[in-house]
């Protein structure tokens, strides 16, 4: 396993990351999420992602358990939440950043997760009701109270961005260290481009996610949705609208020869296509199954494989 800083900061995590959305709750719990963790800490996955939201803080539940079981020492992994959603039907606790409600969110997920403190916490969605001021007061609060060790973002905008690291270089307050955006071969404007300028400036570190753009560039979906797919799950008629779209499925087709040529599976070289990218810290990869975490994290091998003409021919089909 390969390991990069985050942005500019002194912490390093797995190129290859293991996150919960999706499957933990609606597809797996018990000895199964257990056992997709284990894999990836073995394979020497270090960080593991998970939301507030994610399930309803099942998935964190679900997540806490299992690496309670596994008795990981707390040293040698970092765990994220992120916040926005919110759980508890309030008007103060949906869909907001406000000071009242992220100082409570993080005691629940502390809760849930049975830990003393996150590694990393995101604001899961740019809220505009709110100023940016409070939302990062709040943040860097909860940081110097112990209970988490770095902030950052998710979906933000770039001005947004900004705007909350320059108020927190203003007033001396912890910065945002990180940005969690979707990056893969059909979705690459905001790391590509919009970010572009941050890199230096602000030393903004990626967790990026999707990086099969929710199954997609797997191939799964090239002849149809298979039964028990996430995309036949109640609530994500959306997906199954995405992934069962033509023009998209004819470029996996295409990228699909290229990973034949290879010898490796499609998952594989979309992941590392990912990963490829300096600027990405780690790549945030999801699974059902244990056989299914291992394939995937392979993917760090064929990352050297992509050379300046694979690269220039999977350009060519995107």
């Amino acid at each position: 396993m390969e390991y990069r800083h985050l942005g500019r900061s002194g912490v390093r995590v797995s190129v290859l990351s293991f996150g919960s959305w999706v499957t933990f709750g609606p597809q797996l719990a018990g000895n199964l999420a257990r056992d997709c963790l284990a894999a990836a800490y073995d394979a020497g996955v270090n960080f593991f992602d998970n939301a507030e939201a994610y399930a309803g803080g099942e998935s964190e539940t679900i997540m806490g358990a299992a690496i309670a079981e596994l008795g990981w020492p707390r040293h040698t992994y970092l765990i994220s939440s992120k916040y926005y959603w919110g759980i508890e039907d309030s008007i103060n606790t949906k869909n907001t950043l406000n000071r009242k409600y992220l100082l409570q969110a993080i005691d629940g997920s502390l809760r849930r997760m049975r830990h003393d403190f996150l590694d990393l916490i995101f604001c899961h969605r740019p809220d505009p009701s709110t100023p940016i001021e409070e939302t990062v007061w709040a943040l860097h609060d909860i940081i110097e109270s112990g209970r988490a060790l770095y902030w950052g973002t998710s979906e933000w905008s770039a001005d947004e961005i900004v705007e909350a690291w320059e108020i927190a270089e203003r007033h001396h307050l912890h910065k945002p260290v990180m940005e969690q955006p979707q990056y893969n071969l059909f979705i690459r404007d905001k790391v590509e481009r919009e970010f572009a300028s941050l890199y230096d400036t602000t030393g903004l570190g990626l967790t990026t996610w999707s990086p099969l753009a929710s199954g997609l560039l797997s191939g799964k979906y090239i002849d149809g949705v298979p039964e028990r797919s996430r995309a036949t799950l109640s609530g994500y008629e959306w997906l199954r609208e995405m992934v069962t779209d033509g023009d998209s499925n004819r470029k996996v087709r295409a990228l699909k020869d290229i990973a034949d040529e290879l010898g490796v599976t499609l998952s594989q070289l979309a992941i590392a296509w990912c990963a490829s990218n300096p600027h990405v810290s780690t790549v945030i990869t999801g699974a059902s199954r244990a056989e299914q975490v291992r394939e995937n994290l392979t993917a760090v091998d064929v990352i050297k494989r992509l050379t300046p003409d694979v690269r220039e021919r999977i350009e060519a089909i995107f």
